[in-house]
């Protein structure tokens, strides 16, 4: 029985990064679709889950991506909703990497640690990859915040990451390097999560750092997020803080993306989403 993995991708053009790991992962074959919406994903979920047998139903999952990751949860509702008794198929949600990458960054910085009572700053963080590390944290017992240059858009992360996982996160409002320097003030780690080539913090803000104790930053593009760190850092210390770059930690996100797709076609009842995807990395680190 063939591996039938469905790619729904509210972008337009389906990403070919999620492509390529999809194989890599175990489908034997990708069906990608861009552009959708929970209005037009209804017969495509219903195709699914109305053609293989009960016992041969976890051949076949759907693996939701793009680019907005509100868009995603949307989808992945939309999708879920159309599931009944055993007519169903395993999902896993992965908007803009969100889930695999915060996972691995985060289980890497957690790794032979406490974050308990730790205070953790997430730099530009109401992105997908953002707002899924700072569930992650949450969840390990941080005092998480997440900046942004406008304190709207901060807040109403933090409001949906209450109401979807029941966390309280701090929104705080940093604009330029200067503010997002004052913004770590008495933080224990500092994820930069912001966009490539955009510079979050110089070096000056950190190294000298009196309670900073791990660093790690999600851009591979130079400048780095985190001026002053290398893409390659494996933990590496520097002025006494331990740091993770994007290649550093990248190994673990793709192997758990691998091993999150595998997962999907052992049973027909999964639902991988941020929980779920971190729990899978800590048993891998």
């Amino acid at each position: 029985m063939k591996k039938l993995l469905f790619q729904f991708d509210t972008d337009h053009f389906p990403s070919s990064f999620d492509t390529v790991v999809a194989y890599d992962g175990g489908a034997d074959h990708v069906i990608s679709h861009g552009g959708l919406t929970p209005k037009n994903v209804g017969s495509l979920v219903e195709g699914t889950i109305f053609t293989r047998p009960p016992k041969q139903k976890r051949f076949t999952a759907i693996f939701i991506g793009g680019s907005d990751l509100a868009e995603g949860e949307q989808l992945l509702s939309a999708v879920t909703k159309k599931f009944f008794k055993d007519f169903r198929v395993s999902v896993m949600l992965d908007t803009s990497g969100c889930n695999t990458t915060a996972a691995a960054a985060v289980a890497r910085l957690a790794a032979g640690r406490s974050l308990a009572g730790k205070k953790a700053v997430i730099l530009a963080g109401t992105g997908p990859v953002g707002q899924r590390a700072a569930v992650m944290m949450a969840k390990e017992g941080a005092e998480v915040a997440i900046t942004s240059r406008q304190i709207d858009r901060a807040r109403q992360a933090c409001e949906s990451l209450e109401q979807r996982f029941g966390i309280r996160i701090q929104a705080i409002e940093a604009a330029d390097t200067e503010t997002r320097a004052a913004a770590i003030t008495g933080a224990h780690v500092v994820f930069a999560t912001g966009a490539a080539g955009v510079t979050l913090l110089e070096p000056e803000h950190w190294q000298n750092h009196p309670t900073l104790e791990l660093l790690a930053d999600a851009n591979a593009t130079p400048p780095l997020g985190i001026g002053g760190t290398d893409m390659m850092d494996k933990g590496t210390l520097r002025h006494g803080k331990a740091i993770w770059g994007a290649i550093g930690f990248g190994p673990l996100k793709l192997a758990l993306h691998r091993a999150c797709i595998a997962r999907l076609f052992e049973q027909n009842d999964l639902i991988l989403d941020a929980e779920e995807i971190y729990a899978t990395a800590k048993q891998m680190t």
